[in-house]
């Protein structure tokens, strides 16, 4: 019994670890890309842009900058988060945290190849238009969440801290100071990125993954294998359902999806796949809840599930009956061998120093927490 259940956490653990690897690489990248964004976009600037507004035009430029990164759901989580505390509103915020996951150039290539034109110029359609609506929708119906200053306005006044002395005292500080040159707001970026947002972070990704890992080894492998198996009966709601545990990235499901509907499953469970499974990991939902606020993520969740399976059954009104796979030997190799060369695929050893790297700001972050509770405990 105890050495099955040792085996079981070992399990865990190593179903954590790589998924973790697959997006450790990524983190790092986008902590260091935080920081900078963080020194440069001061709340002040950002709100004078359409960002830091309410207005459509804010989620519309988040929305198209996103289509075009191409990085994982938890690569974003830094960016998006980085983004919110610099001044930009919930709807921006959500918006590029969506479009960056669910779509980008390589994805869209491999969708070309691989399921066809028709869904592929649907999943562009979708890639654009779903984080467009989640961003319109979280402007309108956000409350103190909406942006960061209300947030902390109703953090204050929860809490009863009385802060007008602090924050009083920061402007003037900063007029006795000349303006920090270009390498100095670089390493306070960094310093702030890399020692304040990555300890917080961390802590909710590493946690995320290890929830995934128990998820990916309690849920029976051969119910999925078995659900898969016919696709047939693969529903769009089944398939929301199935990606969660799975960690959907679009660049490396896309050949996976092809597959399921070339064996007989509907196109729309392309579409309800590759957007509810890229777009509602559980380190990125833990993180939202956390750091923006639960409402923010429920609001994120429920949009993405709701969207995502509406857009497939249109898929299938639209090309159902009828629709034949395209998904061919030559024609894969050929749209592979492209996407291939547009893929950054980082080496083993460092995908395992950046996942060490960021178990190890979770580990100072419990360490801290530890720290916290035990000087309350010799207070009281």
């Amino acid at each position: 019994m105890l050495v099955d259940f040792g085996n079981f956490i070992l399990r865990i653990l190593n179903s954590s670890w790589n998924m973790l690897n697959s997006s450790s690489g990524w983190m790092i990248f986008s902590f260091i890309v935080a920081g900078v964004l963080h020194e440069f976009l001061k709340p002040e600037k950002v709100q004078k842009t359409a960002i830091g507004s309410s207005r459509v035009s804010g989620v519309f430029w988040t929305t198209i900058s996103g289509m075009f990164i191409p990085i994982c759901s938890c690569g974003t989580i830094p960016l998006g988060i980085s983004m919110y505390y610099s001044g930009a509103y919930l709807g921006p915020t959500l918006a590029f945290m969506t479009s960056t996951p669910m779509i980008n150039p390589i994805a869209l290539l491999l969708a070309f190849g691989l399921l066809g034109k028709e869904v592929a110029i649907i999943y562009l359609i979708t890639g654009f238009v779903a984080p467009m609506i989640i961003g319109i929708v979280a402007n309108r119906f956000a409350k103190e969440e909406l942006h960061i200053g209300m947030k902390r306005q109703k953090e204050e006044a929860s809490l009863q801290i009385d802060t007008d002395e602090e924050d009083g005292s920061e402007p003037m500080i900063q007029l006795e100071f000349e303006e920090p040159g270009f390498w100095e707001k670089i390493k306070s970026g960094l310093r702030w990125s890399l020692t304040e947002l990555s300890v917080t972070i961390s802590k909710y990704t590493v946690t995320g993954m290890l929830i995934a890992g128990v998820l990916f080894n309690i849920v029976p492998q051969s119910f999925i294998q078995d659900y898969l198996g016919n696709p047939g009966f693969v529903s769009l709601f089944g398939i929301t359902v199935v990606a969660a545990p799975m960690y959907v990235c679009a660049v490396g499901h896309i050949p996976f999806i092809a597959a399921l509907v070339a064996s007989g499953a509907a196109p729309g469970v392309a579409i309800t796949f590759l957007m509810a499974g890229a777009g509602t990991n559980i380190p990125e939902l833990l993180t939202i809840s956390k750091t923006i606020g639960k409402r923010a993520m429920l609001m994120y969740l429920g949009m993405v599930v709701v969207i995502s399976n509406i857009v497939g059954y249109i898929t299938n009104r639209l090309l159902m009956p009828g629709f034949t796979p395209v998904l061919n030997y030559d024609q894969t190799q050929h749209t592979i061998s492209y996407a291939n060369k547009m893929i950054v695929v980082m080496p083993g050893w460092i995908q395992n120093l950046c996942s060490g790297i960021l178990v190890c700001y979770a580990l100072y972050s419990l360490f801290k927490i530890i720290k916290g509770r035990a000087g309350k405990q010799c207070v009281a």
